[in-house]
């Protein structure tokens, strides 16, 4: 049977394969300590380069810890971990001093050292040189979509993954009218819709890579050393890499949920979906919230546990993280971006400076408040107006936060 999708394309179905159900196949869950290490620190990365690009895009004289603190949701920081303690493990980074508020009490503010600053200028840089390459992992996100629209709140959940900047809705997209476009959704929150389909972007990572095997796409697939595969479970997922691979660029509509070759369809969203991050890898709860844009059925994330071979799912950091297996030769990624080069960089200098703290080459750094009291205009993320802040008020806050 013929089916109508996307753009005017068609692809066929047999009936023969849409009444093949979904086979019960558990697949034991293996700890693999290489790709753990993979995950390991990834949090305090991001955590880390989105507080440098705040203060070094707010203010060139630093920002109070009150301001600073009030971004705690967006750094994805365990709740019982304060900004200003976090600051305050990397000196080599972010550089404390003190002002004095109206009341004479010593407030803690924050810069960036030359250090980090010359990394926010090279991070700028590589961002300006990729901006085609990081603006299209949008497109192609986009369009997977079924009405090529996301919600904002959603891509700001793995714009970190696809190498969006920071203030990707302020810095990036508003420079593309042409293709992106913010509309109201009726929930009440801001979408970010594509308003240009691209047929030499809607091809998946898998059919521009891979080569048909008797007529089959297959993808790659590799195992934790010491898994023991059952020839049951051998002889059923030679048969699930026969099934038909549907781009996840096509309408699907059609399939039925409860077939193998849905599930095929489900496998190869996501497999994409990670090969769009620059990481080959996201948190599980950032994909929570694609079911129905993406058109999957309930309980989609089942076919991480299902697919070992392909996904590893990692318990690190009080968080499953989901990795693409194919992407990595033991902890090194095969292919690098050279935003995950500077990324790395960043990361050997936030272990630095924690290890030099440690070692107290820092302890004498803050003696005091500077003199005399200050008042700073800095943009306020929230709102986007600028305002004149007086560190008089809201005292018992700021003290809090110190």
């Amino acid at each position: 049977m013929l089916r109508r999708v996307k753009q005017g394309c068609r692809v066929s179905i047999s009936n023969y394969h849409q009444k093949r159900t979904l086979v019960n196949v558990k697949l034991k869950w293996v700890k693999d300590s290489v790709l753990d290490s993979v995950v390991a620190g990834g949090r305090q990365l991001k955590a880390g380069t989105a507080l440098v690009s705040i203060i070094a895009s707010q203010s060139s004289s630093g920002l109070p810890i009150y301001h600073l603190q009030s971004k705690h949701g967006q750094l994805g920081l365990p709740h019982d971990l304060k900004v200003s303690t976090f600051l305050r493990r990397y000196p080599n980074i972010f550089q404390e001093f003190f002002c004095l508020d109206s009341a004479g009490t010593p407030v803690p503010w924050f810069k960036l050292t030359p250090e980090a600053l010359e990394f926010h200028h090279e991070q700028v840089n590589v961002l300006r040189q990729c901006s085609t390459d990081i603006v299209n992992r949008l497109r192609k996100l986009l369009m997977m979509t079924n009405e090529r629209m996301l919600p904002l709140q959603t891509i700001d959940q793995l714009k970190w993954d696809l190498g969006l900047p920071h203030d990707c809705a302020s810095s990036l997209i508003i420079k593309y009218p042409n293709l992106f476009n913010l509309v109201d959704l009726t929930d009440g929150r801001l979408g970010l819709k594509l308003l240009a389909w691209d047929r030499k972007l809607a091809v998946s990572h898998l059919e521009a890579n891979s080569t048909k095997e008797n007529g089959a796409l297959m993808f790659p697939i590799g195992f934790t050393r010491g898994f023991g595969l059952k020839r049951k479970c051998m002889k059923w997922l030679e048969e699930w890499q026969k099934m038909p691979y549907t781009s996840p660029y096509v309408d699907a509509s059609h399939l039925d949920p409860r077939t193998d070759v849905s599930e095929k369809r489900i496998v190869g969203v996501f497999h994409e979906l990670l090969h769009l991050t620059l990481q080959k890898k996201t948190e599980r709860s950032n994909v929570s919230n694609l079911r129905k844009p993406l058109e999957l059925p309930q309980k989609f994330t089942k076919v991480f546990e299902r697919h070992p071979g392909i996904f590893y799912i990692s318990m690190k950091g009080d968080t499953q993280t989901i990795v693409l297996r194919e992407a990595y030769d033991r902890n090194q990624l095969i292919e690098k971006h050279p935003l995950v080069h500077i990324r790395e960089k960043f990361a050997n200098m936030m272990k630095q400076g924690f290890l030099d703290r440690s070692r107290g080459l820092y302890r004498d750094t803050n003696q005091g408040p500077e003199e005399g009291s200050l008042k700073s205009s800095f943009l306020d993320e929230t709102c986007g107006t600028r305002f004149l802040s007086d560190i008089g008020s809201e005292s018992d806050m700021r003290l809090e936060a110190k």
